[in-house]
């Protein structure tokens, strides 16, 4: 993985040097091209927010059975300086909400800059889900959409990039990023001084994706493979112990915490014999087929979560010896994990506008977790088992989460459902059916609609005492209105439900209204 990161450093490098004689074809405005946008929304419900009004939304929303925000944001997008050898780009984007878990929300907050094809991003950005439908897909299990942006320094390829020598039949883009979690304060009111929580956690994720193709030559197949990988780590971790106490841990910070984010290694504070690698870490290999044609395109993908070395490579050792040499491995044979936990997708999509334009239907299972038994071996007992991987949950700290909310798939469900006041994923061994559908009736009016169907057997610490069975389902309208006084304004309805155990039964509607328009005089290129 680090020799693939140099890779990428050393490319963007020699893409600097090869375009130091390209002309700049107008001079940069940085102070034009300035978008805004103002938005009103409300919720209203019988019992909690449904799913999918609530879901996959930065973390801007609330379970609360009457919610809602203002919100009112500007931006610079990068892409207005896209004929330039180098370009900037900001946003500052505010929310004041009611019955939320903030009373004012700095949604995102950031600055950046492209020179040629990197691209460095510091602050808070919502950053869209790679590989999938944005608006009809049901999320992805590492990097997805459904929790508030973290602040963070992000070093990007943000585009795919060809190779050179390659007639751009291979690609790469990818990122690195490192940031801090802010939701200390709300986990400590939340779980209370006395239940488990955190404060001052680094955030950690990158991200390579090679793209095999190349769509101008009129070949409709290609492939995209990426390995996408996050971590939590430093900070402090408040740990109940079963006398009553709270164990105070200090997670590894600095250079040498930072190091092992990236390449993990170390170990976590108050591990002795047995160590684990240094903090909360986590990823996807995902995948991707395309066949594209001139007016639609059919894509396959999945995405193999993963939370440590064995279910990452599906492979662990065999064996151990005993007696003075117990912690050596006795054997060349390697045990073979089940490949069970995927999440597989497939995408057929009209590339012009129609009833029915998008027609997504996911799978998603996460039952095994590397199986139900862990097990390390001692100086008499030679068996190694690593299963009960307990995705999204961790010893240390209070999980994959941010802000009550799954930084990942909402399937997994996130903490502010828990009426315990507990910090933890309650349910992360699932098997799920999504089907999402979009369309656009006409040039103004346009919809999306999802159901999704849920079997949940728990966690393997403590699972439910029966399984439990939820169907969440969405449908939304929106419609945009471009002429006279109106241009600009948009209205979108929607009507959201959840039915059986899980989540309970919650039936709602949601109402936005929307003003996009240029603040600032556009520059033509």
């Amino acid at each position: 993985m680090l020799k693939t990161w140099f890779i990428i450093m050393g490319m963007m490098l020699a893409t600097v040097a090869r375009a130091q004689q390209q002309e700049e074809p107008t001079p940069l405005k940085p102070f034009s091209d300035i978008e805004y946008k103002v938005e009103a929304q409300g919720s209203f419900s019988s019992g909690k927010t449904p799913l999918w009004l609530n879901a996959n939304k930065y973390g801007l929303s609330s379970l609360e059975k009457n919610n809602g925000y203002f919100r009112a944001a500007i931006e610079r997008p990068l892409e207005v300086d896209n004929e330039r050898r180098w370009g900037i780009g900001y946003g500052l984007d505010l929310v004041a909400p009611f019955n939320y878990t903030s009373n004012v929300i700095v949604q995102q907050a950031y600055v950046e800059g492209r020179w040629l094809h990197g691209s460095l991003t510091i602050g808070s950005k919502e950053y869209p889900m790679e590989l999938r439908n944005q608006h009809v897909s049901s999320g992805v299990q590492t990097l997805g959409i459904n929790a508030r942006p973290v602040p963070q320094v992000r070093l990007a390829l943000h585009d795919y990039w060809a190779i050179p020598g390659t007639h751009a039949w291979l690609s790469l883009k990818g990122h690195i990023a490192y940031g801090m979690l802010t939701d200390e304060n709300w986990q400590k009111d939340f779980a209370g001084p006395e239940g488990k929580h955190q404060q001052r956690v680094k955030y950690h994720s990158k991200a390579g994706y090679l793209k095999i193709g190349n769509e101008e030559r009129f070949f409709p197949f290609s492939a995209e493979l990426g390995l996408e990988m996050a971590g939590l780590f430093g900070g402090k971790a408040f740990v109940p112990q079963p006398d009553g106490t709270i164990q105070t841990l200090t997670g590894e910070s600095g250079i040498k915490g930072m190091w092992h984010a990236f390449i993990p290694g170390g170990s976590d504070a108050g591990e002795t014999l047995y160590t684990n690698a240094s903090g909360n870490t986590l990823g996807s290999w995902v995948a991707r087929l395309n066949w594209d044609e001139d007016t639609w395109r059919v894509s396959v993908y999945a995405d193999k979560f993963f939370e440590d070395h064995s279910s990452m490579l599906q492979v662990d050792r065999d064996g151990y010896q005993t007696g003075e040499n117990w912690e050596a491995p006795s054997k060349k044979t390697l045990l073979i994990y089940d490949f069970k936990d995927w999440m597989l997708g497939a995408e057929f999509h009209f590339k012009y506008e129609r009833p029915i334009q998008s027609v997504v239907f996911e799978y998603l299972y996460s039952k095994y977790q590397s199986g139900p038994i862990y097990h390390d071996h001692t100086p008499t007992m030679a068996d190694h088992i690593g299963g009960k991987d307990n995705f999204y949950n961790h010893y240390m700290y209070t999980g994959w989460t941010h802000w009550g909310q799954v930084i990942g798939h909402p399937l997994y469900m996130s903490p502010i459902y828990n009426d315990d006041g507990t910090l933890e994923i309650q349910s992360n061994r699932f098997i799920a059916f999504h089907l999402g559908v979009e369309g656009v009736f006409n040039h103004n009016l346009s919809y999306r609609a999802m159901t999704t169907y849920q079997n949940s057997v728990g966690t393997y610490d403590k699972p439910f005492h029966k399984m439990k069975h939820n169907v969440s389902a969405l449908a939304e309208v929106q419609y945009q209105f471009d002429e006279g006084w109106l241009d600009g304004w948009s209205v979108k309805g929607a009507f959201g439900m959840d039915a059986c155990g899980l989540l309970g039964h919650n039936y709602g509607g949601q109402i936005t209204v929307a003003k996009t328009g240029w603040l600032t005089k556009r520059v033509k290129k």
